[in-house]
């Protein structure tokens, strides 16, 4: 068997298990917990055990600071929009799940709207967007943005080329705007390698379970992928504004991305811990003539497990 083909097939295979293993830190809610002790380290060497410590301790440490962040932009009304921008499989969602987990959706939320409909073709291109943006006290984070148009409108012909040179006159006036009137703008990138995508594309093309993530567009953006490249170079040069910076984030080992996010995101806002006030559970009230009813057993679940 060729050795780069046999290499890429233990790759592919590794990302599956780990990805699978690693569903269980969604569900870790105690930081005292030893991850090591709960998920599975069969194959892994001292290194990538150590390594895998270090990660979920950082994790941890770091939404135990997001939490504080939070706080600190419900107490001050400051307003917040967080773009996720990258090529397919970049590692985007998996950072926004890190960064929401342990956050309320009241105050942080997720945009990922669809493709335009016949209707929404017709508005102001910055139109549907607007809807989404945050109030005071409150979170937005784009999973992919109004860039759509500099990126997958540009490389597959959904715009023409008036509308795409119109977006690059308008978006610094829009994101201006945006900043006059309050709201912070941090723009992320999440930049990998050519040999990176493909690795992912064939560990969903693998995995039952995420498959569903793969569509004839994504399978398209591989194809071209010299193309997005031009396309993601003009956009960077053209949209880099000191009201709303450009920032890369290196993507190829999707943990240390997902760190590194998330700790330059904490570093781009002066906040400070908010003091709570003292919480008392109130004591429960008890009345002589209170009698729970039984629940009729024809709406019970069955207890299966």
């Amino acid at each position: 068997m060729d050795t780069h083909f046999r290499d890429l097939t233990e790759r592919v295979h590794k990302d599956i298990v780990d990805s699978y293993d690693e569903e269980l830190e969604l569900e870790l809610d105690d930081r005292e917990l030893d991850a090591d002790t709960l998920l599975p380290q069969h194959g892994r060497s001292a290194e990538e055990k150590e390594a895998r410590r270090l990660y979920f301790r950082e994790l941890f440490r770091m939404q135990a600071e997001l939490v504080k962040l939070q706080d600190w932009v419900v107490h001050t009304g400051h307003k917040v929009v967080i773009l996720f921008e990258g090529r397919d499989a970049a590692g985007k969602g998996g950072v926004i799940k890190r960064i929401v987990q342990r956050l309320n959706p009241r105050v942080c939320r997720v945009a990922a709207l669809p493709a335009p409909n016949d209707r929404e073709r017709t508005q102001w291109y910055f139109q549907r967007y607007v809807g989404h943006l945050p109030a005071a006290g409150e979170i937005v984070l784009f999973d992919r943005s109004w860039y759509n148009r500099a990126g997958i409108e540009r490389v597959m012909g959904f715009c023409t080329n008036d509308e795409y040179e119109e977006f690059f006159q308008s978006v610094p006036e829009f994101e201006r705007m945006l900043a006059r009137s309050g709201i912070q703008l941090i723009k992320y990138w999440f930049s990998i390698s050519d040999e990176e995508q493909n690795a992912r594309f064939l560990s969903r093309i693998h995995d039952p379970l995420k498959q569903w993530k793969l569509s004839p567009m994504d399978l398209e953006s591989r194809r071209r992928w010299e193309e997005y490249t031009k396309a993601k170079e003009i956009m960077l040069e053209r949209t880099h504004i000191e009201e709303a910076k450009w920032w890369v984030v290196q993507g190829v080992d999707k943990k240390k991305a997902r760190l590194n996010c998330i700790r330059h995101l904490l570093q781009q806002m002066p906040y400070a811990e908010i003091e709570r006030p003292l919480i008392q559970l109130p004591e429960r009230e008890y009345h002589d003539d209170y009698v729970r009813r039984p629940v009729p057993r024809e709406i019970v679940v069955p207890e299966f497990y």
